[in-house]
């Protein structure tokens, strides 16, 4: 990798550049440490914001920033973009498709990846949209989808066409169908006069009672309320069983035709081979209090892919979101940094204090629920936007995405309606 070893230095590995990789890396002395981190990309995406991308109301730019431009003090700090392919636990090392590299300590911060829950057939043909590449897809998916519709004389492929099923009743699922609800209301009338726009349906369906499960009732109700006004056929109470490209089925022998099966139905850790199954819990890392893999003396697990042992405050995880893995990211680098001048004797375990959560469902809709107090509505949405706004990497990401929603309130228009990569789906067998 070309990476020069310094003998005062303890090198540390971080691999991932997502939210939880991020903080540790820009935190760590770098008077004490050698830091070194490995992503896959060379940007960093703002995930929450991933469904606007997806349905044409910002371009993927607008939500990715640079890692070097991120973290530019360069004193003993290096970024390599490389997958990481395996951990040898026992040599301290990791191997890439770049080359080899030893460590002192290894921060795993790979993030989540789509759960299909182990259905081969939805893994193949339904739509994920856990990063741009996908969020992509999807956008140019649903564009090409109301072109070939519109060359069609088969009234049910027609169908099959626009009608949109999304999987997951959590936030990313009750924004992308709300978003989708708008395009159709406002948006796709003007692109396709010529195409009664009325026979698209969207579709959401949660295999639980309610909407957004980890919110407060109201704002469930407040979601569905919402989203029905708008004209998405909600499903509660519905599991899917099975996609094969053109028909969902559901329990009770219930079926929708659609050729776009939008997946947002869960996420699991992104685990990189090396690890034994006493060191997991599911498909995360085993750690403790401190964040520390509770069989290693150097190796921590942040974000998404850690599970904390024995919290009773949450028995299933920390939820896999953004506050948790900034967090803990904070926590790590700070136990770090005391770590080598010997003050952590009497550091206090990581405690995650929940800030809250929020979802949109469209213009002037949206849901907040803080520690204190919850909104809905208007003001809801207001708040929605500044916190979003804020937590986008870079000026420039910000002012683009505000110009992008000013535009977008008063004029209804999503300029970045474009097919730049033709998405090709999998062929029905």
């Amino acid at each position: 990798m070309n990476i020069p070893k310094v003998n005062n230095l303890k090198r540390v590995v971080i691999i991932g550049a997502g939210f939880a990789g991020l903080q540790v890396a820009k935190k760590l002395r770098r008077d004490k440490f050698q830091v070194i981190l490995i992503d896959k990309n060379n940007y960093h995406t703002f995930q929450p914001l991933l469904y606007q991308v997806a349905t044409a109301g910002l371009e993927p730019d607008s939500i990715a920033h640079s890692i070097r431009n991120i973290i530019k003090k360069t004193k003993n700090f290096f970024f390599r973009l490389a997958l990481v392919h395996y951990i040898n636990i026992k040599k301290q090392k990791i191997y890439t498709n770049i080359g080899d590299l030893f460590y002192d300590y290894l921060i795993i911060a790979t993030g989540s990846v789509t759960n299909y829950f182990g259905n081969k057939n939805i893994e193949s043909f339904a739509l994920p949209m856990k990063s741009i590449p996908e969020a992509l897809n999807l956008r140019s998916l649903i564009l090409q989808d109301f072109e070939s519709a519109l060359l069609t004389k088969n009234d049910k492929e027609k169908k099959r066409l626009m009608t949109f099923v999304i999987v997951g009743g959590g936030p990313t699922g009750v924004e992308l169908a709300g978003a989708l609800a708008e395009m159709k209301r406002y948006v796709l009338p003007h692109d396709y006069p010529d195409l009664d726009i009325r026979s698209m349906n969207i579709h959401l369906l949660q295999a639980t009672s309610r909407l957004l499960d980890g919110m407060s009732e109201k704002s469930a109700r407040q979601a569905y309320k919402n989203l029905k006004e708008l004209g998405v056929i909600i499903w509660l109470n519905c599991l899917v069983k099975d996609y094969n490209g053109e028909i969902v089925f559901i329990e009770k022998n219930q079926k929708i035709e659609s050729y776009n099966v939008i997946w947002a139905a869960g996420v699991k850790g992104a685990i990189i081979k090396g690890f034994l199954k006493e060191d997991m819990k599911g498909s995360r890392i085993l750690v403790d209090n401190y964040l520390k893999a509770i069989r290693y003396q150097n190796i921590f697990a942040i974000g998404d892919v850690a599970y904390i042992n024995e919290n009773k405050h949450y028995p299933n995880g920390h939820p896999m979101t953004a506050q948790p893995a900034i967090q803990q990211g904070n926590f790590l680098a700070k136990k770090l940094n005391c770590f080598l001048d010997k003050k952590n004797a009497n550091m206090k375990p990581f405690i995650y204090k929940n800030l809250g959560s929020m979802a949109t469902i469209g213009r002037n809709k949206a849901v907040c629920d803080f520690p204190y107090l919850k909104l809905r509505g208007f003001l809801a949405w207001i708040v929605w936007m500044f916190v979003h706004l804020v937590s986008l990497v870079g000026f420039r990401n910000r002012a683009i995405a505000l110009t992008n929603w000013i535009i977008q309130y008063f004029h209804y228009h999503k300029s970045v309606r474009l097919i730049i990569r033709p998405f090709h789906r999998k062929k029905v067998i």
